[in-house]
This record gives C-alpha cells, sequence and structure tokens, in this order.
C-alpha cells in the first residue's frame, strides 16, 4: 500500500477529506481566477463590448470542460474504484484512454468549430458590435481545443490515484503563465480578445507539459502510453459512463449559457457584459462546493470499492457540513459587496448597475449549492450514474431552461436574475431525496461484502 491508498484507508477522516479536499479547492479556484483573468484584463479595456464578446464564446469553453470533466471525473471515479478493488492494471487502462480520448475530441472539436465559426456565433447571440472581438477569441479558444481538454481532464484523473498536489501543481501553472500573458497580449500589444484567447491556450500548453512529465516521473499507479489501451475495454466504457452526470452538468451549463444569453439580449449588450461578469466571479462559489466534493469523491469511490461502509458515511457527512460552511461565509460577502464585486471587473456604470442586483440574484443559493454536488459525487462514487445524470440534467436542463422563459416572461429581466437561484433550491431538494434512497442501499451491505467488480455495480443501474 503506497502513501496515497494510506490515506484513503487508514487516515483520521477530517485528516483524509483536508488532504484531498484543499489541494482539490485550490486548483478549483485556480481555474476560477484563470476563467477570470480574461474577463478582467478584457475589461481594462473598458470596452463593454469585448467583455460582452468573451461571456458570448464562454459557452464554447464550458462545452470543453464539459468534455474534460466526463473523462476527467469519470476517470478519477473510476481509477478510485479499481485501485480500492487492487486492480492496477485495470487503473491503468483507464488513465491511458482518458489521455489519447480528451487528445481525439479536441482535435474533432477544433475541426467541427474553426470552418462554422459565423453560423455559431450568431447562435451564441452576437450582434453586430460583439461579433468581431467574438470571432477573434473564437478562434485561438478553437485551435487550442486539444490542450485545453488534455489539461483539465488530467487535472481531475491524477486525483484518482490521491495526488490532489500534482492536479493543484498542473492548474497552477497553467494559471499563472495565463495572467502573465494576458495584461501582455491585451494591453501592451492592444490584442483585445484575440491575446485573451492566445494566453488562455498557451496556459493550457503549459499544464500540459506539467502533466506529461509527472506520468512519466512521478505516477506509479497510473499511465498514459498507449500500449495500456490494449487492456480491458470495459474500464474505457465506465469510465465514460461514470463520467456522463459531470459531463451532462458541464454541457447543460454551455447551453443554458447560451440561451441566458439570448434572453439577455432582448435589454441589451450592457445586461450581457453585466451576467458575464456575475458568471464568472459565481464561479467562486460554485468551485469551491465542487473543489471538495470533486477532492473527496476518490475517497468515497476506494472506500465503496473496498467495502469501508462507515468510513464512507462519516466522509460525507463531514463534507456536507464543510461546503454549508463555506458556501454560507461567500455568499453573504457576495451578497453584502455585489456592485464592489462587479466593479472590479469594469469601470462601467451600467454594467455596474446591472450587475449587482444579478450577482444578489444568483448568490443566495450559495450556502447550500456544495449539497448537490455533493449528492452528484457520492453517486458517482458509487457507480450511479443514473440518479448523478439525472441530477445534472435537472439543474442546468429540464428546470433551468423552462423556468429562464417563465420568469423572462412573468417577470422581465428580474425573473431572469433569479432564475439560477430557484432552479439550484429545486435541484437542490431533488439531490437530497436521491442521495437518501441511494445511501439507504448502500447501508444495507454488510461490512465484508467488498470488492464487487465495477461491472457488477454497473449492471445493477
Amino acid at each position: 500500500m503506497n502513501q496515497n491508498e494510506a490515506v484513503f484507508r487508514d487516515a483520521p477522516v477530517r485528516t483524509a477529506v483536508v488532504r484531498m479536499a484543499v489541494p482539490t479547492v485550490i486548483s478549483s479556484l485556480v481555474l476560477v481566477i484563470y476563467n477570470m483573468a480574461d474577463t478582467f484584463f478584457v475589461g481594462q479595456t473598458h470596452d463593454a463590448m469585448q467583455v460582452a464578446a468573451v461571456s458570448l464564446t464562454n459557452p464554447v469553453f464550458v462545452m470543453f470542460m464539459a468534455i474534460a470533466n466526463l473523462l476527467g471525473i469519470g476517470g478519477s471515479a473510476v481509477i478510485s474504484i479499481l485501485l480500492g478493488q487492487q486492480m492496477h492494471k485495470e487503473a491503468k487502462t483507464a488513465s491511458s484512454f482518458c489521455c489519447y480520448a480528451s487528445l481525439v475530441f479536441g482535435v474533432l472539436s477544433a475541426l467541427i468549430i474553426l470552418p462554422l465559426m459565423d453560423p455559431l456565433l450568431s447562435v451564441l447571440g452576437s450582434t453586430q458590435n460583439t461579433i468581431q472581438p467574438a470571432r477573434e477569441y473564437l478562434f485561438y479558444i478553437a485551435v487550442g481545443a486539444p490542450f485545453i481538454l488534455f489539461a483539465n481532464t488530467f487535472g481531475h484523473v491524477v486525483r484518482g490515484e490521491g495526488a490532489a498536489k500534482a492536479s493543484m501543481v498542473g492548474g497552477m501553472i497553467g494559471t499563472v503563465v495565463n495572467i502573465v500573458l494576458d495584461p501582455v497580449f491585451i494591453l501592451t500589444l492592444n490584442m483585445g480578445t484575440a491575446g485573451a484567447a492566445i494566453a488562455t491556450v498557451l496556459g493550457n500548453v503549459c499544464g500540459c507539459i506539467y502533466y506529461v512529465w509527472y506520468f512519466m516521473r512521478r505516477s506509479s499507479m497510473l499511465s498514459i502510453h498507449p500500449r495500456h489501451l490494449r487492456g480491458d475495454k470495459h474500464q474505457m466504457v465506465q469510465v465514460v459512463t461514470i463520467g456522463i452526470p459531470a459531463g451532462v452538468n458541464s454541457a447543460l451549463m454551455s447551453i443554458a449559457t447560451v440561451l441566458l444569453n439570448n434572453a439577455l439580449v432582448q435589454y441589451g449588450d450592457d445586461p450581457v457584459a453585466a451576467m458575464g461578469i456575475v458568471t464568472k466571479a459565481y464561479l467562486f462559489i460554485v468551485f469551491i462546493h465542487m473543489g471538495i466534493t470533486n477532492g473527496i469523491q476518490p475517497l468515497l469511490g476506494y472506500c465503496f470499492g473496498a467495502g469501508l461502509r462507515r468510513r464512507f458515511l462519516d466522509i460525507l457527512k463531514f463534507s456536507g457540513i464543510l461546503t454549508v460552511v463555506c458556501g454560507t461565509a461567500l455568499s453573504a460577502v457576495y451578497i453584502i459587496f455585489s456592485r464592489q464585486i462587479v466593479a472590479l471587473f469594469i469601470d462601467d456604470a451600467s454594467v455596474i448597475a446591472y450587475g449587482g442586483p444579478m450577482l444578489i440574484a444568483t448568490s443566495i443559493a450559495g450556502p447550500i449549492l456544495g449539497l448537490l454536488f455533493l449528492s452528484i459525487n457520492s453517486m458517482q462514487a458509487l457507480g450511479r450514474p443514473l440518479p448523478a445524470t439525472m441530477l445534472s440534467v435537472c439543474r442546468q436542463g429540464l428546470i433551468f431552461i423552462p423556468l429562464l422563459y417563465i420568469l423572462d416572461a412573468g417577470f422581465g429581466l428580474n425573473g431572469i436574475n433569479f432564475t439560477q437561484a430557484v432552479a439550484d433550491y429545486i435541484s437542490i431538494v431533488l439531490a437530497i431525496i436521491l442521495l437518501v434512497q441511494t445511501l439507504k442501499a448502500f447501508k444495507g451491505k454488510p461490512e465484508s461484502e467488498n470488492s464487487l467488480h465495477i461491472s457488477q455495480t454497473a449492471s445493477n443501474l
């Protein structure tokens, strides 16, 4: 048993959660800063149209994250379960599959987006004022798609073997490069949105280099060597199956953002710019929750694979309390200082006037939003992708989309502002119900009943 497995199995619950969650939270915050950097530095041009252009193209980047989450979170969950079952060869197969699948999806994304850029921008809600800066940003993001997908996929995968620090370092390298290059390209060289996109891609390239080095020099239980693709293909299927909830959640977030921007366009370009800033700012709260819950998912997966039922439940309880405490503190800050937070991104009175109420409305679900992600990740760790997928579909799809049009028709712009919070609260209630039902089934298993193969889990869904 190596040091990472010892943390999974033997460390006190609080110690294990902190060891896994803190680096993952830091990685998540780094990703938020990464995401905010483009909007912040583009905002320093004092051109609201360029800020709106970055916001309008954000769904494409989010769609990349959907693919990376599907492969990365799915891979992390499968790997942790396999390691709990001492199936090390199969874990290498899963990690190698994630590597090459991310590269293939990246190349395919570029080949689809580049020739269809103008029609895509029209669908995303670009207007005559925003289409040129949006086109410049999207071009470089599409070209860099393979690097973006690889780096973000392996930010998740390495946590499957307990290497949360490696995930954190990889994310920090990319973010630091992006933050250093953004002001150079955007402000000094006057490249605007194109400069922001180039800085983003170069940051991800550096992240890729680090992860390749990590797998070649540091990882003992995982691999990116193509020879491991010849292993049991069942692990590859399970990566996709278990990763679907995370992928669906991000994909629907992209679709929801497109619909949201199209609903806001009728009120002008300033509300679009304001919501883009609010969305980026609120990611700080969202990613704190996701950092905690993604961080402890390998712990939960290992406990399930090894049959450690009591440890699984103790980790779940402690993590739930942690998300509520963190979410409440951060949401209070956002609500009290809403206008000041929006003003950090742009010095435009109209955009700030729209953004303040938007941030307040969005943040009211922040205190307990983590319970939704905890429920989704717990079900993934238990090898139960179906209920996890249902929750992901509800939050950004089945609940959010109808609410967007209903609240827009009934309350106008103010209704749009509250759509996400209302959708979140409804989804949280459903999540708690499904989690309780799932845990009842797991609690019924005797402690000695372990080493279930992952295929047996999937066959019972």
